[in-house]
């Protein structure tokens, strides 16, 4: 019993009309989902303590606002959450740069302590990026 397998190239793979190209999300979208998710299971596991603590749901009422108020929150409150989930990550990556930075000028230094020319040269563009 034997196998036929059909290959195409690229040039014979021709895509569908209905496939639409696959749509990236930015960091800060995902993060900032995240961050809603999260919220909105600490806002539920509260939820459920305060229904569960009612007796026999006669609070229907309360139970209607409890959940509007906390979709409407999680409305309100998704901007400011992307937003910070944006300037926190902004601020993580210029965190990690700077790091990054330092650990490459103290190996940088610590090889010129062993190299008097380098040494000699290092010191000569820290003085020429000071007169400047």
């Amino acid at each position: 019993m034997s196998n036929f397998m059909i290959f195409q190239t690229a040039s014979q793979h021709v895509r569908a009309p209905s496939q639409r190209p696959i749509r990236r999300i930015a960091p800060s979208q995902g993060l900032a989902g995240l961050l809603s998710a999260s919220v909105f299971a600490a806002l539920l596991a509260v939820a459920d303590q305060v229904i569960d603590s009612w007796a026999d749901g006669h609070m229907l009422l309360a139970w209607v606002m409890l959940w509007l108020s906390i979709f409407g929150g999680l409305a309100l409150l998704t901007r400011p959450m992307r937003r910070a989930s944006t300037a926190s990550a902004l601020w993580l990556q210029t965190r990690v740069a700077a790091l990054v930075q330092s650990r490459r000028e103290a190996a940088l230094w610590e090889l010129a302590m062993h190299d008097p020319r380098m040494l000699q040269e290092l010191r000569a563009a820290k003085a020429r990026s000071q007169d400047i």
